[in-house]
């Protein structure tokens, strides 16, 4: 090329998990018999009475455009949620539907985040969120959060890291990586300081529905009106309902952001897919029967891959409350070798299970903590136990 590319897209990382994914597929291509816990995708199939709404939609010939924001059925549809599960009322024009919830936080960053601004996000944190900060020209404010405080952060946290600038907060939980959620009087401390500071909440909360040990999730809108009106929510279909191809996620928040959300849409991707959406609304509004099942199985898997993990020497992992990810200490096995390679840090620790346990995982140091690794246990039981005693065994080899 005569002309160099942008500066963002020179300084943008790729996705870590995807990367790790594409790299446990090129070993499996090359006939090695890798075991994957790096996607972050359930592995069931999507419902039946989804796909045949989808059916449905083709036949009747809803392929057209739709509005930009969305149509007008998944708005209601997506209301009565918002009222059933979390409590909240919202009116349709302060709903966005987009090309799945990563599209909506680019839409909300893009919409929202400016140079000079920073935002707050607590790490362990989801991969994208920085990277889309930036993208918007804002700085992203990064407050640690390790295995002893159980991920997690407080308004003592907030207080140390807020400034004249700080616009926003983005808090994801039940969390991707860790699996922590937080209580209700959790986030009533937030939302006060936040509140009081008049920082706005993005409130990512794509795992809501897959938390175990009955803990009960709280959507942090959901505790007074003042942060309401300083809260965005995301969220969308593909964990809850297996339909991560299906890409459809959600805003919900002030109706001048959300338009301005849904102005941004327009001339980029216009309306997400209308067979998808239609699919959405049977998703949302039908039997929520398969949700419980596939809710269930992740916990029992959970049980299964923290107890194997917490059995090996130098690895330490936290029961998570939700999601369906592991996020074991690995540090314990720093500063020890293997075929004269010393293990220092996170990345190291996932190159040395790919090549010796043919195991994939996603080094913590993506996710802002390089002392701990990531395991999806959306995968078999049968997949679980293997990997999990692979990964022993290659400890042990450790010395």
């Amino acid at each position: 090329m005569k002309r160099k590319l942008s500066d963002r897209v020179i300084r943008l990382k790729p996705s870590a998990t995807l990367a790790i994914t594409a790299k446990a597929n090129e070993l499996k291509a090359k006939g090695e018999n890798v075991i994957g816990f790096g996607v972050g995708e359930p592995d069931f199939d999507t419902p039946a009475n989804i796909k045949e709404s989808a059916v449905r939609a083709i036949e009747a010939g809803k392929t057209k455009y739709t509005d930009v924001g969305g149509i007008k059925e998944l708005k209601a549809a997506i209301v009565e949620k918002f009222i059933r599960d979390n409590n909240i009322t919202y009116r349709p024009a302060e709903i966005l539907v987009s090309c799945g919830g990563k599209h909506s936080l680019y839409n909300l960053c893009m919409a929202f985040f400016e140079p000079g601004d920073e935002v707050l996000i607590p790490a362990p944190y989801w991969v994208s969120y920085p990277p889309m900060v930036e993208l918007a020209g804002a700085t992203p404010v990064v407050i640690p959060s390790g295995r002893d405080k159980d991920f997690k952060i407080d308004p003592d946290d907030l207080a140390r890291y807020t400034t004249g600038a700080t616009k926003a907060l983005i808090l994801n939980y039940p969390s991707n990586p860790s699996g922590v959620s937080y209580t209700q009087q959790e986030l009533s401390d937030i939302a006060r300081f936040c509140v009081k500071n008049d920082i706005y909440v993005v409130s990512d909360e794509i795992y809501e529905k897959l938390v175990y040990d009955g803990f009960k999730h709280t959507s942090i809108a959901s505790l007074s009106d003042e942060i309401r009106q300083l809260s965005i929510i995301v969220n969308g279909v593909s964990k809850t309902y297996a339909m991560t191809g299906w890409r459809i996620g959600y805003a919900a928040g002030p109706e001048a952001l959300i338009s301005a959300m849904t102005k941004i849409q327009s001339q980029s991707t216009t309306n997400a897919s209308s067979i998808a959406q239609w699919a959405a609304v049977e998703a949302i509004s039908g039997p929520q029967d398969e949700v419980e099942r596939m809710r269930r199985e992740f916990e029992a898997r959970r049980r299964l891959i923290v107890d194997g993990l917490n059995a090996i020497p130098g690895v330490a992992c936290r029961n998570p409350e939700g999601a369906f990810y592991a996020f074991p200490d690995v540090s314990g096995t720093f500063g020890k070798s293997f075929s004269g390679t010393t293990i220092t840090g996170s990345i190291g620790f996932a190159a040395f299970l790919l090549t010796e346990a043919k195991v994939a995982l996603v080094p913590g140091v993506e996710f802002g903590d390089d002392t701990c690794v990531r395991l999806s246990y959306a995968a078999s039981t049968a997949e679980i136990t293997e990997g999990v005693k692979r990964i022993g065994e290659a400890v042990k080899k450790l010395g």
